[in-house]
């Protein structure tokens, strides 16, 4: 099977290559996104499920690990000296005094959620803290969405004035 592999991958390899070479900007970057489907490719753990379109799945490494570069180099642009500048910046641990503010903000903010009526306080942990869309939390309530979106913005501001009131 390992000659079958490799005489495969000659066969299309530069297919592989003009497949790449649009999606990387480059041929020699295609030329080496190739080479690494083919490392891929032929390490795979033979199993009992034969892959049923080779060529195929040849195709899709490549064209997953040229998206991957694609990413990366647009990362890199971004951000050229990323690694160094993250290297530089400070733990993110917060000061004890941080922590118990933030601990205190967290107990008003369930009191606040607590004072609230129970249809608000339910759209708004669904929304905000649950992750659901605003829709299905209009579904599961039975009212419209316009309705859910103006019980969060209430649970909001409620949530809000409460800690105002405490800072001052």
């Amino acid at each position: 099977m390992p000659a079958d592999k490799l005489s495969l991958y000659l066969a299309h390899r530069a297919a592989l290559v003009d497949y790449a070479a649009p999606i990387v900007g480059c041929r020699a970057r295609a030329e080496d996104v190739v080479q690494e489907a083919w490392l891929r490719f032929d390490g795979r753990e033979p199993d009992a499920q034969a892959i049923g379109h080779p060529v195929g799945y040849l195709y899709r490494i490549v064209r997953n690990l040229s998206l991957d570069l694609t990413r990366r180099l647009a990362t890199e642009r971004r951000q050229p000296d990323g690694d160094a500048v993250l290297a530089e910046l400070p733990a993110e641990t917060a000061s004890p005094e941080r922590e118990v503010a933030g601990i205190d903000e967290l107990q008003l903010i369930s009191e606040a959620l607590a004072e609230l009526p129970q249809r608000t306080r339910t759209a708004f942990e669904m929304h905000r803290l649950g992750g659901y869309t605003l829709q299905q939390v209009a579904t599961a309530l039975g009212v419209s969405v316009g309705l859910v979106h103006q019980l969060v913005h209430d649970a909001l501001a409620h949530c809000s004035a409460r800690l105002e009131q405490a800072d001052g």
